[in-house]
């Protein structure tokens, strides 16, 4: 499959551009009363991780303590000095070039100071562990405090990342609830992200090695979709889905599909005319305006004046596709991308291949921001039950984007 082989190739190109220049990869912790923590642990006990980047925890160092205890890891805990991160300039901070990077290390940029219970994890029997667990979770629910903290770390990402002080972010689950307490307007990371990196468009990656999915809509109502779809919004999406397929994912020529909204998408208007009136004119524009932004790298690759829009725009866009059968065809490898009109039709698709290995990565800003494709699940946090394999496939897609957009510059 092309996915495959293109992951293959970007980590070799990694292999070659970071043995002795390793990206520094921002993690932020999250909800501290949800599996974030403990899934960073785990995350970071792996040698491979730090072999091909330089990890930094942007949390609260108490916190990672705990899940250090659950997890019963070996490693140390190294608190950043602040001159690392803050100076009088206001920059972001200081470089961490200079910072010492071990795999038995875990290093913390601490920036909350939240009080947590007396909790060892030193008898982890059935029972005990449920009791201890019980405690974290309590003493960390959703509060001002709390919320605050995680606005605090994924601001303090960003701006890092837009000072070039770290390569990318990568972002644990946080609750909205405690944004909302915390009183944020947001209602999460990436309307968060967005503003403070000034990403007027911007769209959602679903990202694994057999399916990539981006949505057209995302948290609305089923019954407000057909509403909320405009040829603009579909071009917009499919626009900054081949911009990044191109530039974060290395892909020369990306192959887009546009999945319809209606089953059998619409049959000649039978079931709905969306299709008809609103998603193919999107894909014939879409192919359009992506020819000429793409006519100078074209003729610099030669092609004639006679081949199709789709050759010279350096892009393969079809649709609109039924969308029972699309999906399909992309896990086998047809197509990189396949564009979704809500929510559910790409995530089911999706989750049912990627459910533990799916990464959840937005597109469109100027900064590199991957993120785990699970939530906070209280129902096992502190438990030492959580699989932190999304977050390692989070990681490793930061540092593959990293080393794609550094062998484009």
């Amino acid at each position: 499959m092309q996915n495959q082989s293109v992951h293959k190739h970007l980590q070799h190109r990694l292999e070659q551009n970071y043995e002795n220049n390793r990206p520094v990869i921002g993690i932020t912790m999250g909800d501290p009363a949800g599996i974030g923590p403990e899934i960073i642990v785990s995350a970071l006990s792996s040698v491979s991780i730090h072999q091909i980047c330089r990890p930094i925890v942007i949390g609260d160092i108490g916190v990672i303590e705990k899940a250090v205890l659950l997890k019963n890891c070996k490693l140390n805990i190294n608190k950043i000095p602040s001159h690392y991160y803050y100076d009088e300039n206001n920059d972001g901070g200081g470089d961490f070039s200079d910072l010492s990077f071990s795999a038995d290390t875990i290093n913390v940029l601490n920036l909350s100071n939240l009080k947590s219970p007396n909790v060892s994890f030193k008898d982890v029997s059935k029972e005990n562990l449920k009791v201890q667990s019980a405690m974290m979770v309590s003493a960390f629910k959703p509060s001002q405090e709390t919320g605050q903290a995680m606005i605090d770390y994924i601001t303090k990402a960003v701006e890092l990342c837009m000072s070039r002080k770290i390569t990318a972010m990568v972002t644990a689950p946080i609750t909205k609830t405690a944004f909302q307490m915390a009183g944020s307007q947001f209602h999460g990371h990436t309307e968060l992200i967005a503003h403070r990196t000034f990403t007027h468009d911007y769209a959602m990656m679903l990202a694994g090695d057999r399916l990539k999915v981006v949505l057209v809509t995302i948290h609305i109502p089923l019954a407000q979709v057909s509403g909320q779809l405009t040829i603009d919004n579909i071009v917009k999406t499919i626009r900054i889905a081949g911009t990044a397929l191109k530039n974060n994912f290395g892909i020369k020529k990306p192959r887009i599909a546009v999945a319809g909204l209606n089953p059998h998408s619409g049959e000649n208007g039978m079931f709905g005319n969306e299709e008809e009136r609103i998603i193919l004119p999107a894909v014939k524009k879409a192919k359009e305006m992506l020819s000429l932004e793409y006519a100078d790298e074209a003729l610099s690759l030669e092609c004639t004046k006679d081949r199709e829009v789709n050759n010279i725009s350096g892009f393969d866009i079809d649709g609109p596709f039924p969308p029972d059968t699309i999906f399909y065809h992309a896990a086998q490898g047809k197509y990189d991308c396949v564009i979704c009109m809500y929510h559910d039709q790409g995530l089911i698709p999706f989750k049912l291949l990627h459910f533990s290995d799916g990464v959840n990565t937005t597109l469109g800003l100027p900064i590199i921001r991957t993120s785990v494709d699970h939530g906070t699940a209280y129902d096992i946090a502190w438990q030492n039950r959580a699989d932190h394999t999304s977050l390692v496939q989070a990681i490793k897609m930061a540092v593959l984007q990293a080393c794609s957009l550094n062998n484009r510059s």
